[in-house]
């Protein structure tokens, strides 16, 4: 589930529907009712809890002396390059009931796309918070992950800074395929409220997604390498360096060969989704793409007036000759977001043809609202073939220059139509109507109105520059073919 949509522009009040949009998961836990509130925010259709270190660390020390079961997973800058290449790893991030902001790059990506403030909650500063709260309520701690040794250290560290402080367990994350199960039977007979898995990313989200019905520890948190911070294996950077945002420098200096791929060439490759996040955000990428198509609007309409004109002008002398009535037929037809307007089209039914409509209605061949006929009596014999080759929408290129209409876009509907409609049909009327559209070139009149609605709301979920070039190709051998064009 991708949202884009801010928590924090949400209502407190609805803190069961944020968490659950968030999350996207159907067990909407009271840690995460607590920590998306009205400071939360969304990065990257992420979720992101927001708080000081010291109040999220007693909101998960209180989850699980409640035995309240939830899945905290961290997101920094790697996690989100990583999630644009590795769908399994997106997928395990998701599906985790609590997501906490890892890092200066979050916040940058905040400032870009102009939203609410992002508080580092980096699980390395957050371990002492949990580690202190959870001494203070006798909630004990297993920890899993690292190298032999390593989760043994870190654990004897925090004991001797945080006295009465229990580890349940600790187990390195070095084991194979088979030994999976009595790893997990180890840890749920430890009886530990808290697990921190500390085996990287992606490897420990897809490991507790995977395991997660089997762990009954109430709190299983992804760590990443903080292990091997407290256990005094790696040197944290200077307070400095981590006040402005830059303990990336000091960890790159300390292990430059394996880490040289993730932080130079992973830092530019992390600013170019957080700008491009940025530019569709705050709705430059919508404006953009807007005024694109208005462009191919307009220019297409000037090119097909210069190049048609002499066609539409013997179209109109021969609808003359055929009943000395009015070439042209006005109708009123509704727009986006329900604007009514007046289409512009070549007439091809007899200037009686509104009236005798209601004498055919039980001849209807189309399954739906809509009134179709294929050998209806009230069309002249210019119609016919006019709207065979569909030149009786000509005139609509006038509705295109005054941008009621544009090229390519959902056919507009008779009011009547529209009031008939149902609440997924309406959605037709959320972007302009166009003179060619997707079901326009798949078959006209001959595909059921329900699959009609299903295309059209599928093009408006999904249309851009590429595709409306690709819609108005194939018209012209529609047009062509007249197939379903009656």
């Amino acid at each position: 589930m991708s949202i884009y949509q801010s928590a924090a522009s949400l209502r407190k009040n609805d803190s069961r529907r944020i968490s659950h949009l968030i999350i996207g998961r159907n067990n909407i836990t009271e840690l995460a009712i607590s920590l998306y509130n009205e400071k939360a925010v969304s990065l990257f259709g992420l979720g992101l809890a927001n708080g000081s270190l010291a109040d999220v660390a007693s909101k998960i020390v209180d989850a699980a002396a409640d035995r309240e079961r939830n899945i905290i997973q961290f997101i920094n800058a790697h996690c989100v390059n990583v999630a644009q290449q590795d769908a399994d790893y997106l997928a395990s991030v998701r599906s985790a009931d609590i997501l906490l902001p890892d890092g200066s790059g979050l916040r940058q990506a905040a400032k870009l796309a102009g939203i609410g403030p992002v508080d580092n909650l980096n699980g390395t500063d957050l371990f002492p918070h949990i580690c202190e709260k959870a001494s203070q309520a006798n909630q004990s701690i297993f920890l899993l992950g690292g190298k032999p040794g390593v989760a043994a250290a870190a654990a004897k560290n925090m004991r001797n800074r945080y006295p009465g402080l229990h580890f349940a367990g600790t187990r390195n994350g070095y084991f194979s395929e088979g030994e999976h199960q009595q790893v997990i039977d180890q840890i749920n007979r430890s009886g530990a409220s808290i697990l921190m898995v500390g085996m990287g990313v992606p490897i420990q989200e897809k490991w507790i997604a995977k395991y997660r019905d089997q762990i009954k520890i109430p709190v299983v948190m992804g760590v990443g390498g903080l292990f091997d911070y407290y256990s005094g294996n790696i040197a944290r950077a200077p307070s400095l360096l981590r006040e402005m945002g830059l303990e990336w420098c000091w960890r790159l200096a300390l292990e430059p060969r394996r880490l040289a791929g993730r932080y130079l060439a992973g830092n530019f490759k992390f600013m170019a989704h957080a700008m491009a996040h940025g530019f569709v955000v705050r709705g430059h990428a919508e404006r953009y793409a807007a005024a694109t198509k208005r462009t191919l609007d307009l220019s297409i309409a000037l090119v097909a007036l210069l190049l048609l004109g002499p066609l539409a002008a013997a179209i109109c002398l021969f609808i003359t000759l055929e009943d000395r009535g009015s070439p042209f037929f006005r109708q009123t037809r509704i727009g986006a977001d329900g604007k009514p307007f007046k289409i512009w089209k070549f007439r091809s039914m007899y200037k009686d043809a509104e009236a005798r409509k209601a004498q055919l209605a039980s001849q209807n061949e189309r399954d739906s609202i809509c009134f179709k006929m294929k050998s209806d009596p009230r069309i002249t014999r210019v119609g016919k073939w006019i709207r065979r080759t569909s030149l009786d929408e000509l005139p609509q290129i006038l509705n295109i220059l005054t941008g009621e209409m544009s090229v390519v876009g959902p056919r507009p509907a008779l009011p009547s139509e529209v009031l008939s409609y149902k609440a997924k049909e309406r959605g037709r009327l959320t972007g302009k109507p166009g003179l060619t559209c997707t079901w326009q070139v798949s078959g006209r009149a001959d595909i059921p109105f329900a699959k009609q609605v299903e295309m059209d709301l599928e093009y408006l979920a999904s249309k851009s520059l590429l595709r409306d070039l690709v819609l108005i190709t194939k018209t012209v051998p529609a047009v062509i073919t007249g197939r379903g064009a009656y």
